[in-house]
């Protein structure tokens, strides 16, 4: 059941979840949302409707895992203004307050605006999440985690100088999920902002 928006970091609470691809931050995000009543935003859905909206076609939530998902991403090694548009709308929205954001860079451009959540998890582990959720062969599930993963530290590395992988001291929770179950993974997460919260003289 869905309770009052939780009240934090001044204002209104938002945390920012991150991690690789198919790490499970949508489903962690979304879970957040409905559990503390706050607006969720996807940073990678946003730049598909970018790249809709300029005639790449729309093929369901694995859309960032086939044909057009990653010719759009090799546009926007090209053309770093796709992101700097949706991190900025990002960026106003967490200042702003009482959301929940998946963004791959959106932790290293705020500063004390929300509770910054990482998600980690290895590559065999992802490929095998993904290969669950889409319906593909293991292997198939692998080459498409490892091309995103290596493609999008690059661009992120040339348009912010940040390492996904190895700058992650800007977090204030790290959670491996490897070995934990998606409910789980939520379960943490929400006992995480309560205590928070709690700790910091604020209501749920």
């Amino acid at each position: 059941m869905a309770q009052t928006p939780v009240q934090g970091m001044g204002e209104r609470l938002s945390i920012v979840v991150s991690g690789l691809p198919a790490v499970g931050k949508t489903t962690v995000a979304r879970a957040i949302a409905d559990r503390f009543n706050l607006l969720y935003y996807s940073g990678g859905d946003i730049l598909k409707e970018l790249a809709i909206a300029r005639g790449y076609m729309h093929s369901g939530s694995d859309w960032w895992d086939k044909e057009h998902g990653i010719m759009f991403l090799e546009e926007r090694e090209f053309n770093p203004e796709f992101d700097k548009h949706v991190d900025d709308y990002l960026i106003a929205l967490v200042k702003r307050g009482g959301v929940v954001v998946t963004s791959y860079t959106l932790p290293w451009l705020i500063d004390g605006e929300a509770i910054k959540i990482l998600l980690k998890g290895s590559r065999e582990k992802r490929a095998e999440r993904m290969a669950a959720r889409d319906s593909i062969p293991y292997e198939e599930a692998l080459r498409i985690v490892t091309i995103r993963d290596e493609r999008n530290k690059s661009l992120y590395k040339k348009l912010y100088n940040i390492d996904l992988c190895k700058d992650i001291d800007v977090f204030d929770f790290v959670i491996n999920t490897d070995h934990l179950k998606a409910e789980s993974v939520i379960d943490i997460v929400c006992n995480i902002v309560e205590h928070l919260i709690k700790y910091m003289g604020k209501g749920i």
